[in-house]
């Protein structure tokens, strides 16, 4: 599908989509609870869906109604079939440990792009406790044996992704004996791992760690089920607030102010950038504004790369964007995404190898190629209501996190048109 997107001015209220990472974290939680827990406005999502499809496949009863899932956990079985997690990249690595818990084994398998994602440092640090597990070449798919977890210490890099050391953590309480993992490197977005114990403790379940979060240590203990509400995600809000500050006046509710998520940042990199930024309770509004150019560290936020970019792109003078290298491993290498539309529309740009460096600039109406990349499609598509005349193609990969990402812009006044129209 292809949107096409003229020069728009905006403005308008919505409610921010609830968050795909607590939506996951939080069924993760619920099927390792014996009992039947309910999900309070959980995310309905291509991620989600593969995340409830893979665990109903395994025994758990997921039933969904309009604004909450009851979750019936704790009576896993084996899958009679692959366990396809499609491109949920947290689906699939939550999923490699908590199959080592299963009856029997299993075979996980992603699709096209989450098969180039990698996956060894958690299969790794499997095997360290003993687990009968084995990857392609340190990629999907992924078989492991579900044996039970004995416990014990294992060790894995906290660079590479923060979702390996969740990983661990949501099935360390369901080990025979106490289980300690090991950083080896420092962890960078820490906020995601910070939000999973958070969850976990919805549920019950205490972790202690050390103060540079580099050690984590875990004793057995139950997941007890609860009624656990799904907060606001300000990653997807990330977009229409960054709308605001582009080309009018948006308000977005659903906004904890005091939440976990790492991309709660872009208030901060707004309001540094000289953007009209106005807090009020669960609420945020964000008015167009004349934009300046940022220095920033982006490695607890890597997600937020796209829009910062095109923020960038329209503020006076020379912004760096630094610490961005992991942005080279997700659904896109979103590095070369983003500097390949940025020239596309005019737009100075550097990249080193951990440093985007960007000069504001006239943007000028181009055809972007989203790589299937949620972020990049809905990143440019804010930069086409400046520049006009831009196309996105492959738009319909919103759907990953923001399926209605395309009705709601143009409830906000972006003049967009989808293939159909």
């Amino acid at each position: 599908m292809k949107a096409s997107i003229s020069k728009s001015k905006v403005a308008g209220s919505i409610i921010a989509p609830s968050s795909k990472s607590y939506t996951i974290r939080g069924l993760m939680c619920a099927a390792l609870a014996h009992g039947t827990s309910e999900l309070i406005n959980p995310l309905g999502s291509d991620d989600t869906e593969a995340a409830t499809e893979v665990l109903s496949k395994v025994g758990v009863s997921i039933g969904q109604l309009e604004d909450r899932w009851e979750v019936s956990g704790g009576k896993f079985h084996e899958a009679d079939s692959d366990l396809f997690c499609r491109e949920s990249a947290a689906t699939f690595r939550f999923m490699t440990a908590v199959s080592a818990l299963l009856p029997g084994r299993h075979r996980l398998t992603a699709g096209p792009t989450l098969s180039l994602r990698p996956v060894g440092p958690l299969v790794e640090a499997l095997q360290q406790m003993g687990i009968n597990c084995s990857s392609e070449g340190g990629f999907p798919p992924v078989t492991v044996d579900g044996e039970g977890l004995w416990g014990g210490t294992t060790g894995l890099p906290g660079d590479i992704s923060s979702q390996f050391v969740t990983a661990l953590l949501l099935v360390a309480p369901r080990a025979s004996a106490e289980m300690t993992i090991r950083l080896t490197t420092p962890l960078e977005s820490a906020p995601f791992v910070l939000m999973t114990l958070d969850t976990m403790q919805w549920f019950g379940v205490s972790v202690a760690f050390s103060e540079e979060m580099d050690v984590f240590q875990v004793v057995p203990q139950p997941y007890k089920p609860t009624r656990y509400q799904v907060e606001g995600d300000w990653s997807s809000a990330s977009y229409p607030l960054a709308l605001g500050a582009l080309a009018g006046e948006i308000t977005v509710n659903n906004l904890s102010p005091e939440s976990l998520q790492a991309d709660r940042k872009i208030l901060e990199l707004l309001q540094d950038m000289g953007a009209s930024v106005i807090v009020k309770g669960n609420s945020v509004t964000v008015r167009k504004s004349r934009l300046k150019a940022i220095k920033t560290d982006l490695s607890n936020c890597i997600d937020l790369l796209p829009t910062v970019a095109v923020l960038a792109a329209t503020a006076d003078g020379v912004s760096h964007l630094t610490d961005i290298g992991r942005a080279r491993l997700k659904e896109s290498d979103r590095v070369a995404a983003v500097r390949e539309g940025l020239e596309r529309m005019a737009i100075p740009v550097t990249v080193e190898e951990d440093r985007m460096i960007i000069t504001g600039a006239p943007p000028k109406g181009a055809t972007i190629d989203s790589e299937d990349d949620h972020r990049i499609a809905m990143a440019f598509a804010l930069l086409g209501t400046v520049a006009g005349e831009t196309v996105i193609e492959g738009a319909e990969c919103v759907s990953k996190t923001y399926p209605d990402f395309w009705e709601e812009m143009k409830s906000l006044g972006v003049e967009v048109r989808t293939d159909g129209e």
